[in-house]
């Protein structure tokens, strides 16, 4: 039996819509062979077999575990194509190299439309998908080891309703805020400086009309922001909210949340799809 894990993401990080995407630590296990405890068989339309035959896989018997929740914004379908694809790679090559990610993400972004999603469960920290290809943003310790509070509601999202939702014209001024709230989160990464993440999630272009159609959500946002979060966003389309806070208040932030959803710490995932034993 081979498996791999796939990390979940969460995508846009506020104004970096479909660009932006952060790995988080908690995981999909796709494998071959008998399923183990709390495993369930892939069928043929699972975008886990397809992206496995799309990367050269036959069609032996496949499984599919883990705590990752479909249409919650949580890139689950991502995660599920990267690691379908990484599971092909991996039986042909005898194992799963830098090489073989590669292979993987082609594979997988193709599947999904957009690599944004993918490329975080492929490469782990905090990605960049530009021109076709995938860029690792810095992530330092003071960043990088703070706490991520997953705020996940009961029910879900359709990324294509929430998709159609979109204007398909953007504001100038708009369009401008986004760009000055995008560059401040990218300085704040370089510099692994928490400070300046305070108003680096602001958007303007997708969040507004998303979060008018999930009150709860919006709610949620809020009340972590109160409580001591640096930042929040609707984690992709959402219903979902993350908040990046000092660990020193997650706590706080986690007890804030409303009680319609169920509140998570979480790390950032930084090795990516890898195989496991």
């Amino acid at each position: 039996m081979t498996a791999v894990r796939a990390p979940a993401s969460s995508a846009n990080l506020g104004a970096g819509f479909d660009v932006l995407a952060m790995a988080l630590g908690v995981a999909l296990e796709i494998g071959d062979g008998q399923p183990p405890e709390r495993a369930r068989v892939i069928d043929e339309h699972h975008p886990t077999r397809r992206a496995f035959e799309g990367a050269g896989g036959d069609q032996r018997t496949l499984w599919i575990r883990g705590p990752v929740p479909m249409g919650r914004g949580m890139g689950f379908s991502g995660a599920a194509r990267v690691g379908g694809a990484a599971l092909a790679v991996a039986l042909d090559r005898g194992g799963l190299d830098d090489v073989g990610r590669a292979a993987a993400l082609d594979v997988a972004a193709d599947l999904e439309g957009h690599g944004d999603n993918a490329a975080a469960s492929v490469f782990g920290g905090i990605v960049a998908w530009t021109n076709g290809r995938a860029l690792a943003l810095p992530l330092g310790p003071r960043l990088g080891d703070a706490a991520l509070v997953l705020w996940i509601p009961r029910s879900s999202t359709s990324t294509d309703r929430s998709r159609a939702s979109l204007a398909p014209v953007v504001d100038r001024a708009a369009a401008t805020a986004n760009l000055a709230t995008l560059t401040q989160l990218i300085v704040a990464l370089s510099r692994d400086d928490p400070a300046l993440l305070v108003g680096a999630t602001a958007d303007e272009l997708h969040q507004p009309t998303r979060l008018a159609d999930r009150p709860d959500s919006a709610a949620a946002l809020q009340a972590g922001i109160e409580a001591g979060a640096w930042c929040g966003w609707l984690s992709g389309s959402g219903p979902t909210i993350a908040l990046w806070a000092d660990s020193d208040v997650a706590d706080a932030v986690v007890t804030a949340l409303p009680t319609g959803g169920t509140a998570r710490q979480v790390a950032i995932d930084r090795r990516g799809v890898e195989l496991v034993e």
